[in-house]
């Protein structure tokens, strides 16, 4: 017995061991490329030692805005488009898969093909497919960046439907629904009330991925000769490279702050809710 314990300490041990030289290898990869962009733009003229002019030009914001504008109005794009972006996926996604998961398990399958069927077709040609969309919705609503949420909403499908199928998965959504119902919530106070507290972790995943996808955006972009934060980049690294790698780097280190937190904020325990007549919550 007591050999078996030991082996069992010495496999979790080189387990330990391995996790850490992983996740110490997966730093370097990342933190190398980040140290580099930092030292670039900490360089000062002529490549003379170290200066923090750069940061010091980025942190004040009005005359940021005064000297690149169009940084500013790329910026207020991409927030825009990514604020649009995870409404409409949240819209879109979270009803139909309960929905499917509840009425229709057999389309299940078919769902997934769909929304898994962004990852196989090139940025370039589904510009082109939506080239025809995309008239009329100039049309109507006009040229705005904005209206690119509609393209963006089929690029994080693929990412934001394996967020939330994992969420839906943990729980038992049919359980949950009927017994909010048989004490008389209507669908919206089941949805609302039931389904998303229970997916609150899928849903802030799905909502992350996404925005990194929208703020990481190029190629639909350029190709509609839309302005949005990446296209603003490479317009200004045409004329301030340090400028522009300045905000690159301030957005990765931003990517990897929400991520963190996040970690922290979609696992934080709380009280189990308990369903009362009417489809009220009561805490336990």
């Amino acid at each position: 017995m007591s050999a078996d314990t030991g082996r069992r300490a010495a496999f979790r041990r080189k387990q330990n061991v391995f996790r850490w030289v992983v996740v110490t290898l997966c730093m370097l990869f990342f933190a190398a490329p980040m140290l580099g962009m930092l030292e670039f733009t900490l360089q000062g003229a002529g490549g003379n030692g170290h200066t923090l002019d750069t940061w010091r030009h980025l942190a004040d914001f009005g005359k940021v805005t005064s000297d690149y504008p169009v940084l500013q109005e790329g910026f207020v794009a991409s927030v825009q488009l990514a604020v649009l972006t995870v409404v409409l996926m949240l819209l879109l996604l979270v009803p139909t898969m309960t929905w499917v998961r509840l009425r229709l398990p057999g389309m299940s399958r078919l769902m997934e093909f769909i929304c898994l069927l962004p990852l196989t077709v090139p940025a370039i040609v589904l510009v082109v497919g939506l080239t025809p969309v995309y008239s009329w919705v100039n049309y109507f609503l006009g040229a705005q960046t904005l209206w690119l949420a509609f393209a963006y909403v089929v690029l994080v499908l693929p990412y934001a439907y394996r967020s939330l199928d994992a969420g839906l998965r943990a729980i038992d959504v049919r359980t949950l629904s009927e017994a909010a119902r048989s004490l008389g919530a209507s669908w919206v106070t089941v949805m609302w009330r039931i389904v998303l507290p229970n997916l609150r972790t899928a849903v802030l995943s799905a909502s992350f991925l996404s925005v990194a996808l929208v703020l990481g955006e190029f190629t639909i972009a350029s190709l509609f000769s839309r302005n949005n934060l990446q296209t603003a980049m490479f317009q200004l690294g045409q004329s301030d490279a340090k400028i522009s790698v300045a905000v690159g780097f301030a957005c990765l280190v931003f990517a990897f702050v929400v991520l963190f937190a996040m970690s922290f904020v979609g696992g934080t325990p709380g009280a189990r809710p308990r369903l009362r007549r009417g489809g009220k919550e009561k805490k336990s």
